[in-house]
């Protein structure tokens, strides 16, 4: 079954489940929407993707063709909640509007129609990277996790410092990358269940990003890898990198860019760390993706010798498709009870409602008819539920109402967090 909009000069725009065989045409309009040149439409990966009915497209049948216009897809993944629950969430990619065919409901019918069907599958929320920030908090998406990168100059910071606490016995080895699939993708299952914001890393992210397969477009080169083990052979850390070949006459100039880092423990991270900074020919590290509370700029000799790289700012965006479900799941920093009044066009958080925390870190969300502390959109509410968005900062920008004098800072001490949420991966 498909949705029809309205076309140009009469005819009628269809939104509908795309099959396998019309993957080829859905991928060349996702170039098109990406703005990319379409070099080949790299069926293995799609259909190593592909699930019936979560890949939609908008096909426009004008002078009797069935051009795809319009592309959307999702699929079930699980977000990392303060305490360390695993949140059931449907993630959205690929989506896409062909500059001929924008501010024709295309967008808002394809997120109408995935955002019933999560959460009738059973997801609590829903995801995805906000390429524009304008776009998504109309449909109730807010930032949800913050990102950060670094570009140290290794002269100037004159390296980590020599005090930092590393681990007892174990060692690094370096890995290929078949590997690199098998052991990263078992320690990735035990770290994201640390880090709140963290996504699961399906299998194909894993053949993607070590080169078993290939994505057209994108040129993939083999990254150094490298594992740390503890003294009993546990793996509890990984780090790859790339480094250019660059130098002033024959004086190395070297940039190793880090491409991914997961450690189960400080020691570990330092450990890891302390391999990338002894790399030989490398005056610079970049690293793009770090939590926003990650200490690397403190590890140093001298913090000034890092300064921004890369996108800093917000990366994922959520939102909450059922609220005494999301705000169940996650524990929390202090005993209350504050209401929230939310505003959701959708419907889906719609209402009043009442959060009651305990001493014990847990909370429910319920419905109530309490006069509220705080009136909010969903998208707000999406940005305050991992402990990212601050209520008090917020509500002076004028982007929520703090309707009790003391509410929003009521809401910041039950919802604050230790661990600042960050999600390393893109989808």
């Amino acid at each position: 079954m498909g949705n029809v909009v309205p076309g140009r000069l009469g005819h009628e725009i269809e939104i509908r489940a795309v099959t396998e065989e019309e993957l080829p045409n859905w991928d060349r309009a996702i170039a098109r929407g990406f703005l990319r040149p379409h070099v080949d439409p790299g069926l293995d990966w799609r259909r190593l993707l592909f699930e019936p009915g979560r890949c939609l497209g908008a096909f426009d049948t004008s002078d009797g063709g069935d051009r795809c216009v319009a592309t959307f897809r999702s699929f079930d993944s699980e977000l990392t909640v303060p305490g360390g629950a695993a949140l059931p969430v449907d993630a959205i990619t690929a989506v896409t509007v062909t500059a001929t065919h924008r501010r024709r409901g295309l967008l808002t019918a394809m997120m109408g129609r995935d955002l019933a069907a999560a959460r009738e599958r059973g997801s609590a929320a829903a995801i995805l990277i906000a390429a524009e920030y304008n776009i998504y908090g109309r449909y109730g998406f807010g930032p949800a996790t913050q990102n950060q990168g670094l570009r140290i100059d290794l002269a100037r910071s004159r390296g980590l410092r020599t005090d930092l606490p590393l681990p007892d016995g174990g060692r690094i080895d370096f890995v290929d990358m078949a590997d690199l699939r098998k052991l990263g993708s078992d320690l990735h299952e035990r770290w994201r269940r640390t880090q709140p914001g963290a996504i699961s890393r399906p299998e194909p992210w894993w053949r993607l990003t070590t080169g078993d397969i290939t994505l057209p477009g994108f040129d993939w080169k083999e990254p150094f890898a490298a594992l740390h083990r503890d003294s009993d052979g546990q793996v509890t850390g990984l780090i790859t990198y790339t480094v250019d070949d660059k130098w002033d006459g024959n004086v190395p100039d070297c940039t190793l860019t880090v491409l991914d880092h997961l450690a189960l423990d400080r020691p570990t991270a330092n450990a890891l760390w302390q391999l990338v900074f002894s790399v030989d020919w490398v005056r610079t590290v970049v690293v793009e993706g770090l939590g926003a509370d990650d200490p690397l700029r403190l590890l140093l000799h001298d913090p000034r010798g890092a300064g921004p790289a890369g996108e800093t700012g917000d990366f994922t965006w959520l939102r909450l498709l059922d609220v005494p479900a999301a705000f169940a799941v996650r524990t929390y920093a202090a005993a209350g009870r504050i209401v929230l009044d939310v505003t959701d066009p959708a419907g889906y958080a719609a209402g009043r409602w009442a959060l009651e925390t305990a001493d014990d870190g847990t909370g429910r969300c319920a419905p109530t008819d309490d006069a509220p502390d705080l009136a909010l959109t969903a998208a707000r509410l999406a940005e305050l539920y991992l402990g990212t968005g601050n209520a008090t900062r917020l509500a002076a920008a004028g982007l929520l109402t703090e309707v009790r004098p003391g509410g929003a800072a009521a809401a910041d001490l039950l919802l604050r967090t230790p661990q600042q949420a960050w999600n390393p991966d893109g989808f």
